[in-house]
C-alpha cells in the first residue's frame, strides 16, 4: 500500500468521503486520491514521489503554471506582515482599481472567500437592484453550492450522479429556472413563465462544469438581447474563465457584455478568493453603502490579494499568453481528435483555448442532455490508463481540463503519446 491509500484510510475515519472537496474524490473511478505532496511548473508530485502532469492547475487558477516566482515571493513577503488582520488594507484597494481600470464592464467590485459566495451575492444584488426574484440558470452549468444553485447542477454533482441535493429546502428553489444550454427558446419560454419577474439569467459563458461545452454562435448575444428585452441582468459566472479565455474573460473573447460577473479562484492565484462586479448603479446597492447586504470576515485577505494581483498585473503585461494558450490548445486538442480519427473511435472533443474535454459519446456535445450520454465506464479506464502513464487529468466525465503556460509543446507531445498508447492497447 503506497502513502496515498494510507492517507485515504486514515482521511475516511475523519473527512466525509475522505476529502475535503468531493470534486477531488476518485470513488466513481475506483482508485484512492492521489494526495499531492508539491507542485512546479505543470508538473506535480504526490506524497509517495511520483510525478505528474498536470492538467486540472488547481481547477483553473494556475494558468501560469504551479509555485510560479514571482506569486511565491509575493506571498513570502506578504506574509512577513501578518497574515490577516480582520481590517482593511491598501492592497485590497489596488486589487479593485486594477480590475476596474482593465474590465470595461465592472465599475465597482467586492472581494468574498469563493466562486460560490460570488455567485450568491451576485445574484442576491441581481433581485435587490430589479426587485424581481426568479433566477434563470442552465442544466449542467455549475455556480456554487449555495441552495438555490444546486438545481441540475453541473460540476460534482453530475460526477456523483446526484441531479440536486438532500438538504435543500424546496422553497429555496421555487424562483430558480433551469433552461437549456445553447437553447434561447427555452430562455424565452421561461421569461414568459415568470411573467416580469425574472431578476437575472446566470450563464458560464463556456460551460466547463459539464465538461467544456462553447456557446453556439449568437447563444450568449441572443441572452444578452433577451434580458434586455425583459428588463432582467445578464450575470456571466468567470469563476473558470475569467482571466484565462483572455485578460476580459469570456466577456472579452466572446464580445458580449454582462451586467455583473463572478470570478473566483484565479484571481488569488490558487489562494481561496472570489469576487462580484458590475455597473456601478447595481454594486452601489451592496452595504453598507446599499440595502443589500453582503459581508465576510477574511474578504480581501492581504496574503489572497497580494498572490492575485501579481497574477493579474503579470497577465495584463504578458497578454501573448492568450495566443501562446490558443495554440496550446490546439496543439493537445487538435492531437488529440486526430488520434481518434485514425483509431476510429467516435468520441468527441470539445475545447475553447486552453480549456477542453473528450466525450464518450457519439453524440455532438452541446447541452446537459447530451454530455450525460458519455460512457462514464469507458472514460473512469481513460482516466486509469493516463494516470498509470503519469497525465494527471480531472477524474470526471464533466470536469475540464486546463492548460498553463508552463506546458511545453514537448511535454504535450509527450501527452499526446500517451493518449495513442492507450487507444492503442
Amino acid at each position: 500500500m503506497g502513502l496515498s491509500e494510507e492517507l485515504f484510510d486514515r482521511a475516511v475515519k475523519v473527512i466525509p468521503g475522505g476529502v475535503n472537496s468531493p470534486v477531488r474524490a476518485y470513488g466513481a473511478i475506483g482508485i484512492a486520491p492521489r494526495f499531492i505532496d508539491r507542485a512546479d511548473g505543470c508538473h506535480i508530485y504526490d506524497v509517495d514521489g511520483k510525478e505528474y502532469v498536470d492538467y486540472i492547475d488547481s481547477w483553473g487558477p494556475m494558468i501560469l503554471g504551479h509555485n510560479f516566482p514571482e506569486v511565491k515571493e509575493s506571498v513570502l513577503k506578504a506574509c512577513e506582515k501578518g497574515l490577516s488582520f480582520g481590517c482593511a488594507t491598501a492592497i485590497e484597494v489596488e486589487m479593485a482599481e486594477f480590475i476596474c481600470d482593465h474590465i470595461p464592464h465592472v465599475d465597482m467590485v467586492r472581494m468574498v472567500n469563493s466562486g460560490t459566495e460570488a455567485v450568491m451575492s451576485a445574484v442576491r444584488v441581481a433581485r435587490g437592484f430589479t426587485g424581481k426574484n426568479k433566477v434563470i440558470k442552465f442544466a449542467g452549468c455549475y455556480h456554487g453550492h449555495s441552495d438555490a444553485m444546486l438545481v441540475s447542477a453541473g460540476s460534482g454533482v453530475m460526477t456523483s450522479g446526484v441531479p440536486d441535493s438532500a438538504g435543500v429546502p424546496k422553497g429555496c428553489t421555487e424562483d430558480t429556472m433551469t433552461a437549456v444550454y445553447n437553447d434561447l427558446d427555452s430562455v424565452r419560454a421561461l421569461m414568459e413563465q415568470a411573467d416580469g419577474q425574472t431578476a437575472a439569467v446566470i450563464v458560464e459563458a463556456v460551460g466547463a462544469n459539464m465538461g467544456v461545452v462553447p456557446p453556439k454562435k449568437g447563444f450568449l448575444e441572443g441572452l444578452r438581447k433577451l434580458c434586455d428585452e425583459y428588463g432582467a441582468l445578464l450575470i456571466f459566472d468567470e469563476v473558470i474563465t475569467g482571466f484565462r479565455l483572455a485578460f476580459g474573460g469570456a466577456a472579452e473573447y466572446f464580445g458580449v457584455t454582462p451586467d455583473l460577473v463572478t470570478y473566483g479562484k484565479i484571481i488569488g492565484a490558487g489562494m481561496p478568493v472570489g469576487a462580484y462586479g458590475g455597473r456601478r448603479e447595481i454594486m452601489e446597492l451592496v452595504s453598507p453603502v446599499g440595502k443589500v447586504y453582503q459581508a465576510g470576515t477574511l474578504s480581501g485577505n492581504p496574503i489572497a490579494m497580494a498572490a492575485g494581483l501579481t497574477q493579474l498585473k503579470y497577465l495584463y503585461e504578458h497578454q501573448g499568453i492568450y495566443k501562446d494558450l490558443e495554440e496550446k490548445g490546439k496543439r493537445l486538442y487538435g492531437g488529440m481528435e486526430k488520434i481518434l480519427a485514425e483509431k476510429n473511435l467516435p468520441y468527441h472533443i470539445n475545447h475553447v483555448s486552453s480549456l477542453g474535454s473528450l466525450f464518450f459519446t457519439e453524440q455532438e456535445v452541446v447541452d446537459y442532455t447530451s454530455a450525460k450520454s458519455s460512457d462514464t465506464k469507458a472514460f473512469s479506464e481513460y482516466f486509469k490508463g493516463m494516470l498509470a502513464q503519469g497525465i494527471h487529468m480531472a477524474p470526471s466525465q464533466f470536469e475540464a481540463m486546463f492548460l498553463s503556460v508552463a506546458h511545453t509543446d514537448e511535454i504535450i507531445d509527450q501527452t499526446l503519446e500517451a493518449v495513442r498508447n492507450y487507444f492503442t492497447k
